[in-house]
C-alpha cells in the first residue's frame, strides 16, 4: 500500500482526554500535532474530524431532547477543533475551521473548494460541527467529508489497536482483523464506524485505516502504507 496523498484523520475526543478521560491532555494532543506536522512536511494533505466524547455524549442522556443533545455534542466537537488547530499552530502549521453552521469568527461555513484551496497551500483544516444535524454522528460527518473532500483514505487514530471480532477488553482470544471489507463489516457487526457511514465508504470505495493512537508515530506510519491496524476496503 502506498502513500497517501490526501486523508481525513478522525480522532476520538476521549482518546484526546487521556487518562483524565474528559477535556484534554496537553502532552497527548502536542504528540498527534508534532505527527499531523511530519505528515504535513512530507506533503500530504490533512483534514481533521475530532468526536466530541471528552465533553459530552448526547445518547447517553436520558432526559433532555435528542436534537438539543445533539446540539451540544456539536458544539463539543467544535471546542475540541478550536484547542487542537491551535495545538497545530504552535507546532509551527497553518490551521483552518470549518463549521456547517455560523459560528461568528470562530470558523468559516464549510465549502469544498476553499477547503480544497487551502489543503493545497500546505495548511491542516479541521471539519468541526459534524454534519450540522442531529442523529448523524461525527462517523457520517467524518465519511461525508472524506467523499466531498475526494480523501484517499479515512484514518481512524483509537483506543484500540484495530478491527476486532469482539471486544478485546473483554475477550482475551478476540481476533484481530488485518484486513477486512465493509460487506463484512455490515454482517458481523464490526464496531468501525455507524450503519450510515460504513455504507457511504462502501458505496463510495473509500478505506479506512484504524489503528491505536497511542502506538509510536502510529499516524505517520499507516499514512506512509504501512499497515499496523486494520484496513477496511470495498472489498
Amino acid at each position: 500500500m502506498g502513500r497517501y496523498g490526501r486523508v481525513l484523520l478522525k480522532l476520538s475526543g476521549e482518546a484526546l482526554a487521556g487518562d483524565k478521560k474528559t477535556g484534554f491532555d496537553e502532552a497527548t494532543c502536542m504528540e498527534v500535532a508534532k505527527q499531523i506536522a511530519k505528515l504535513v512536511a512530507d506533503g500530504t494533505q490533512v483534514a481533521i474530524v475530532i468526536g466530541g466524547g471528552n465533553f459530552w455524549r448526547g445518547r447517553s442522556s436520558e432526559t433532555i431532547d435528542r436534537t438539543k443533545a445533539d446540539s451540544i455534542g456539536m458544539l463539543a466537537t467544535v471546542m475540541n477543533c478550536i484547542y487542537m488547530s491551535e495545538i497545530c499552530r504552535c507546532c509551527g502549521m497553518d490551521t483552518e475551521i470549518y463549521t456547517p453552521f455560523a459560528c461568528g469568527t470562530v470558523s468559516e461555513l464549510f465549502s469544498k473548494d476553499k477547503a480544497v484551496a487551502a489543503m493545497k497551500k500546505g495548511s491542516v483544516i479541521f471539519l468541526a460541527g459534524g454534519t450540522g444535524h442531529p442523529y448523524f454522528s461525527t462517523d457520517t460527518a467524518t465519511a461525508l467529508r472524506a467523499i466531498q473532500l475526494d480523501c484517499d483514505a479515512i484514518v481512524m487514530a483509537r483506543a484500540v489497536d484495530g478491527v476486532y471480532d469482539s471486544d478485546p477488553k473483554t475477550n482475551p482470544n478476540a481476533k484481530k482483523y488485518t484486513t477486512v471489507t465493509y460487506q463484512e463489516v455490515l454482517d458481523k457487526k464490526l464496531k468501525v464506524l455507524d450503519l450510515t457511514a460504513t455504507v457511504m465508504c462502501m458505496e463510495n470505495r473509500i478505506p479506512t485505516l484504524v489503528f491505536s493512537l497511542n502506538e509510536e508515530n502510529g499516524i505517520v506510519n499507516n499514512v506512509a502504507g504501512s499497515n499496523t491496524g486494520t484496513i477496511v476496503t470495498a472489498d
